[in-house]
């Protein structure tokens, strides 16, 4: 009976959908919730652990299975229960990949499963109505310190507003929705709720760094924020989808030189370390990954618009102690970087060419024209 039912669990596994975690879209699931009827991987099982009101999960290849719960895995499966459990997603609503934080996954499971967000559109209020406000720890710029401040997002104002003091009338700083985006660090931070908002202020980037002690409170903000974002793309920008409201591209340490005018084959300046943050087609650079403010910016547009990144540095370069090079060329100049290892200088090179290769979208050429290749 047990090949049998190891026939049976590889034939499922074969089905539309069933090849991936029903949660997270990790390739190959070794487990299963035999009460909801989905195959999920072994991370996104221990979340289902923890609702075993709603899931209860077994390995595929390790547990014992009875019958009647092999007849119920074939009945459901991860299409249908995509079907029922998400058939109201909001298009602005963060799904999460293998690679995000357990908190991102854990919430989207508990919102799919145990609060059944995405079947009731009225469940789904605390991040899609518009405005919200509410206290946040922030990450003081100087000190280091996390302290309480209040936070008013308001969609009708197309703001993100937060206040030194409760009772404070004006508020520290006005964040502009049309410039907002946010991400998920807890590494970065040092909490597991951590979340990094990028914004401009006097054409500059600046960075806060916030955290709820409540998980389900911090997703709920981080999805407002999206929400609104994507709201005011609607209106500025007919058509735009939900893919203009993503995260960050990537993130982590190379070496840079000095901008270059492309008629100037020498170069002078050294190389120094820094964080770079690809935002989608804006890429940063701080001193510290917990920066208030980027030291220098670089819009990276699409081929069609003069933008080629190339595998090597000039043969001319010095001083450059990295040995992988990159050379971001734009139509004014060229920006020339060092990865330490081959392979990060492969996973930079594979994001910047997906960035070059896909078209700009209307709202792009007004970022570029507004950075003006900014060093």
């Amino acid at each position: 009976m047990a090949k049998e039912l190891r026939r049976a669990f590889l034939e499922l596994l074969q089905r539309p959908g069933n090849a991936r975690c029903a949660d997270c879209g990790a390739p190959d699931p070794d487990w299963a919730s035999y009460t909801l009827g989905v195959f999920i991987c072994l991370s996104c099982s221990g979340i289902h652990r923890n609702i075993p009101q709603v899931s209860k999960v077994k390995s595929i290849r390790l547990d014992a299975w009875e019958e009647a719960q092999v007849e119920l895995m074939a009945s459901q499966g991860n299409s249908a229960a995509k079907a029922t459990y998400e058939s109201r997603v909001p298009p602005f609503y963060y799904r999460p990949t293998p690679s995000d934080c357990h908190l991102l996954r854990e919430q989207w499971i508990r919102a799919k499963y145990e609060r059944q967000e995405f079947t009731d559109p009225e469940k789904q209020e605390p991040y899609s109505a518009g405005y919200r406000e509410g206290f946040l720890w922030k990450r003081g710029r100087d000190s280091g310190q996390f302290v309480s401040r209040k936070f008013v997002l308001a969609e009708r104002e197309g703001a993100l507003k937060y206040f030194n003091r409760s009772d404070a009338r004006e508020p520290k700083a006005v964040m502009k929705i049309e410039h907002l985006n946010a991400t998920f660090q807890p590494a970065k931070i040092g909490h597991p709720h951590g979340l990094q908002v990028t914004y401009l202020k006097d054409n500059s980037t600046r960075n806060i760094f916030i955290y709820h002690e409540d998980g389900k409170e911090m997703v709920d903000w981080f999805n407002a924020l999206r929400a609104a974002r994507f709201h005011y793309l609607q209106v500025a920008f007919p058509g735009a989808s939900d893919a203009d409201t993503r995260s960050y591209l990537k993130e982590g340490y190379m070496r840079r030189q000095g901008q270059v005018s492309r008629t100037v084959p020498q170069q002078t300046e050294g190389f120094r370390k820094r964080w770079f943050t690809l935002d989608d087609r804006r890429l940063m650079y701080f001193k510290d990954p917990l920066d208030a403010f980027a030291r220098g910016e670089v819009f990276i547009g699409s081929r069609e618009s003069g933008y080629t990144v190339l595998d090597r540095l000039p043969p001319s370069t010095q001083g450059h102690r990295w040995p992988h090079g990159i050379t971001i060329v734009t139509p004014e100049r060229r920006f020339l970087l060092a990865c330490e290892t081959e392979a990060e200088q492969r996973a930079w090179l594979e994001t910047f060419r997906q960035v070059v290769d896909r078209p700009m979208l209307p709202q792009e050429y007004a970022v570029e024209a507004h950075f003006k290749h900014k060093p």
